[in-house]
């Protein structure tokens, strides 16, 4: 039996999501794919074998619900940030992205208004859109850093209930100074999140935003372990903030939202950090290694704190994207016009990405 048909243009769809498309990175099957920031290393056969072992004990007791606050989990969390943490501190969701919505449940909403400074992450406009925030965007500088005294007039004006700060920025990489944060943090009368999902990545010497959790309690600082902690596929992201932020942010999350399974894989996954994050300083080197090659070679490429390198400048750069797909290279078509970026895969990868890229250009 089939559905009856309808398109969607039909549907009692809200006004604002007409003509809108979900978001996505293309998911192609192509011999290097290199498009979503992810980590190319999987888990080692250990953490596989503990994962399944904790799994198939948390699968004995799935006909009940999970525990809805993943207490156990949140004080795994502030252990491995340290920083005198506590699980009160702590919040979790499946993923960054949902723990972003949740803040936008909580401190945005109709009459209420986001910044952030262009070019920032391609869903934040869309956390906005969903939950009825104004989003209002700042320019960065030509080289993706942010202005401080540009920043703070734009709070200034706009009076921002959430301030959105990337730090590494993506699409750019771009990392944020402290200084400019404790700017940002002086004049926000709202929420200021910093989003550190590539944290793991930051060259050495750049400090997180955690450092200042103490001094300013609208605070927050997001982090996944998506990225470097090789877990993407277990949808784990969370943040660190005062109490209160964690129990505003209770309020708006659906009951029971973090599985049993998922809490389970994650805290195996805390246990084994050490093993879990060992490639980091690698993918360190390749992305610093990658930066120079494209600058040898002619290109532009922006200097960064992250697992992904954005490249450019190309009169068409979806010729160049299309030409790289068709050579077996799938990257990311985003950020500015005339920017493309490309996340930092194994020595084959990168080798074939540049052995692709040269024979294209």
């Amino acid at each position: 039996m089939s559905t009856a048909k309808i398109t969607l243009d039909e549907l009692p769809l809200r006004d604002e999501l007409r003509g809108e498309l979900p978001y996505g990175a293309p998911q192609l099957d192509v011999p290097v794919r290199l498009n979503v920031n992810e980590n190319p290393y999987p888990p080692s056969e250990t953490v596989v074998a503990e994962i399944a072992a904790a799994v198939a004990d948390v699968a004995r007791g799935l006909n009940r619900y999970p525990d809805r606050d993943a207490f156990a989990l949140r004080a795994d969390l502030a252990a491995y940030l340290g920083h005198d943490l506590s699980g009160d501190e702590m919040w979790a969701a499946n993923g960054s992205n949902e723990v972003m919505l949740q803040l936008l449940s909580a401190f945005g909403g109709p009459g209420r208004t986001a910044v952030s400074f262009a070019p920032p992450y391609s869903m934040y406009p869309e956390y906005a859109r969903d939950t009825h925030t104004t989003w209002v965007v700042g320019r960065r500088r030509d080289d993706f850093t942010v202005d401080p005294a540009r920043a703070v007039a734009v709070i200034g004006e706009r009076s921002p209930h959430v301030v959105l700060l990337a730090s590494p920025n993506n699409p750019t990489g771009t990392a944020l100074p402290i200084d400019v944060i404790e700017a940002i943090c002086e004049a926000a009368p709202g929420v200021v999140v910093v989003d550190e999902a590539y944290a793991e990545f930051r060259r050495a010497g750049t400090p997180s935003a955690l450092t200042l959790l103490p001094r300013y309690p609208r605070l927050v600082v997001t982090r996944t372990m998506s990225k470097a902690f090789a877990f993407a596929g277990g949808r784990l992201g969370y943040l660190a903030a005062a109490p209160a932020v964690v129990d505003a942010v209770r309020i708006v999350r659906l009951p029971y939202h973090l599985s049993a399974v998922t809490q389970a894989a994650a805290r195996v996954a805390l246990a084994h950090a050490p093993e879990m994050l060992a490639r980091v300083d690698e993918l360190r080197e390749r992305r610093d290694e990658t930066v120079e090659w494209l600058r040898g070679i002619g290109l532009d490429a922006a200097e960064s704190d992250a697992n992904f390198v954005l490249f450019g400048r190309f009169a068409d750069r979806h010729v160049v994207w299309q030409g790289l797909l068709d050579r077996g290279v799938l990257i990311r078509e985003t950020g500015p016009d005339g920017w493309l970026r490309v996340s930092i895969g194994t020595a084959d990868e990168m080798a074939a990405f540049r052995s692709a890229l040269k024979e294209l250009l």
